[in-house]
């Protein structure tokens, strides 16, 4: 945890972000569906958290109360699997809304079948990741969207230039499984933002008959946590899905921010150029929306300045 120097827990807003490849029946889903809401509702909870048969994903934010009753309910019908969580701390809340979803998938890849919960890769603990991705035998791969590898990544990790996680199997059918095969020896490394991609992507992987297949537990964000900045082989920073942005190193807000039109993350250098309006446009949707969409954009920023400032 890290925190302001004259800040402590109580003025701050706690982000639990979690996981869980866990089966579970429909009946459990229905009522966790009813009392998750139920509890974000009491306690003014925000963000999102999504139900499936594989298991569960989510990141809310809020007072520390709130935040440990709805783990505390999730907890209750966890049946199988690892529980994975991350906490951190932000002086604003991280989200708009609060959200209990009923989904296919906890994460899209966009197959049937593929179940995490029954066979994985090999968890790689985040003091143990330097070691694996400095040996030139590794194949480091980040399993995580093309925007997203923009403003943070381990030196040296295969970009696999997905705009989401459904396309990552065509990669690795187009392009992984012959990078592979030129280097048989090699093992595979992946890694995401909170473990829950690389996990289920190693999942395909030994399914389609890759070995030798390693994930970073608990992602970018636990070996934040765990690993010092003076050893860490992390570049920039790391996109996270709500309003913070990026996280540094410190698991603190970073220097980017979000561009309300098109939800692409913006350098500080992006925010200067002529094409970005706040909350209208930047460069990456100049040539995207129409002006009446700009024309909302706008009244929509509008409000949200009036909001802040109440």
């Amino acid at each position: 945890m890290n925190l302001q120097d004259d800040q402590t827990s109580a003025d701050l807003f706690q982000v639990a972000t979690f996981y869980s490849f866990t089966a579970w029946p429909e009946v459990t889903i229905a009522c966790l569906l009813q009392d998750l809401l139920s509890i974000g509702d009491e306690h003014q909870l925000m963000g999102t958290v999504l139900l499936a048969e594989e298991g569960v994903n989510g990141t809310i934010c809020g007072l520390v109360d709130g935040v440990s009753a709805l783990l505390e309910r999730l907890e209750r019908d966890l049946i199988e699997g690892l529980f994975e969580l991350k906490i951190s701390w932000t002086p604003e809340q991280a989200f708009r809304r609060f959200k209990v979803r009923r989904k296919a998938e906890i994460v899209t890849m966009g197959l049937a079948g593929l179940n995490p919960s029954k066979k994985v890769g090999t968890y790689v603990d985040a003091h143990e990741w330097n070691d694996l991705i400095d040996d030139p035998d590794t194949l480091l791969i980040d399993t995580r969207n093309d925007y997203e590898v923009a403003i943070g990544e381990f030196k040296g990790a295969i970009n696999p230039q997905t705009k989401c996680f459904r396309d990552f199997p065509a990669w690795v059918e187009q392009q992984l499984r012959s990078i592979v095969q030129a280097q048989t020896s090699a093992r595979i490394a992946m890694y995401c933002t909170g473990g829950i991609r690389c996990e289920k992507a190693t999942s395909y992987l030994i399914e389609k008959g890759f070995t030798n297949v390693h994930h970073l537990r608990g992602g970018i964000l636990r070996y934040f946590e765990e690993v010092s900045q003076a050893e860490s082989r992390w570049q920039g920073e790391c996109f996270v899905f709500d309003q913070r942005v990026a996280l540094n190193h410190q698991l603190s807000p970073g220097v980017h921010r979000l561009c309300h039109a098109c939800g692409m993350p913006l350098t500080p250098e992006d925010q200067t150029m002529n094409s970005y309006l706040p909350g209208v446009q930047c460069r990456h949707c100049v040539d995207q929306f129409s002006d009446r969409d700009r024309i909302r954009f706008a009244e929509r920023q509008r409000q949200m300045e009036h909001s802040s400032r109440k």
